[in-house]
């Protein structure tokens, strides 16, 4: 050992100017050991097979068991519903659609302009009682272009004249019945609602001219339309039993404002 590390040891005795090398490996001198162990040992270590033997459902698996948490069906789970990875399927399907997020029922749509169309037609409570303001938007920006093609700008009177008579309105129901139960959005979508036939009056002003003693009959139905439909809604959504006709007044004088800014 003490000799290991010359310069021939590994180059041997060649000359300096010969090319060939000598790869042999060096004696060290010495005999290698190596180690025995005893191999009576068990493989595993105890109790290994009592702790990670048990099923997956109930929470002591070591290991990943597919068929513990699917069913032989790809893509299902034991109860029946698709599976996703990550357990994304499970998170979104309890997600609710997006009409029901933003406040948009199409069914109360529905049932609300029918009412309005059918004034004899019974409704659900509350469904009045709804707070939908997709309808009325529509109707108002209808209404709204609808007298635009006639050559009239006035998005900023119906909105003035429908705001306040929405303040109005809040105001007189809340003083006839329980103030607890009239809120400001349910009185804007009844409102709203009715607004129906003043735009198909304004749609009809864009084919023919209804200024005259034709106007004012055309008109006067209109009127008459949404003030019965407007005070009967009302009196449904709140149990304004024989107050239909009181309520109707009013109604008549907001939107014979409307009916104004139609014709002229």
């Amino acid at each position: 050992m003490s000799q290991f590390g010359g310069p021939n040891d590994f180059y041997g005795s060649a000359p300096s100017g010969d090319a060939s090398y000598n790869f042999d490996m060096p004696e060290f001198g010495q005999e290698l050991n190596f180690q025995t162990f005893d191999n009576t040992q068990a493989s595993v270590p105890p109790n290994y097979d009592a702790a990670y033997a048990q099923p997956a459902s109930q929470g002591l698996g070591g290991f990943y068991d597919p068929t513990a948490y699917t069913d032989t069906s790809y893509g299902q789970d034991k109860s029946g519903k698709s599976a996703a990875p990550g357990g994304a399927g499970n998170e979104f399907d309890d997600e609710p659609p997006l009409l029901e997020e933003l406040g948009i029922n199409p069914n109360h749509i529905f049932q609300k302009t029918l009412a309005v169309l059918n004034p004899l037609r019974s409704t659900d409570q509350q469904i009045l009682q709804d707070t939908d303001m997709a309808g009325p938007l529509v109707f108002c920006l209808t209404l709204g272009g609808f007298l635009l093609l006639s050559g009239k700008v006035t998005f900023s009177y119906i909105y003035g004249i429908g705001v306040m008579g929405c303040i109005f309105f809040y105001c007189l129901l809340s003083l006839m019945v329980s103030r607890s139960q009239v809120t400001f959005g349910a009185v804007a979508s009844v409102l709203g609602y009715c607004l129906l036939p003043m735009v198909v009056l304004s749609g009809i002003n864009i084919l023919i001219t209804i200024q005259g003693t034709l106007g004012l009959i055309v008109s006067g139905i209109s009127i008459f339309w949404c003030a019965i439909s407007a005070s009967k809604l009302f009196a449904t959504a709140y149990s304004m039993d024989h107050q239909q006709l009181l309520i109707a007044y009013p109604c008549a004088v907001l939107y014979g404002g409307f009916a104004l800014i139609t014709i002229y």
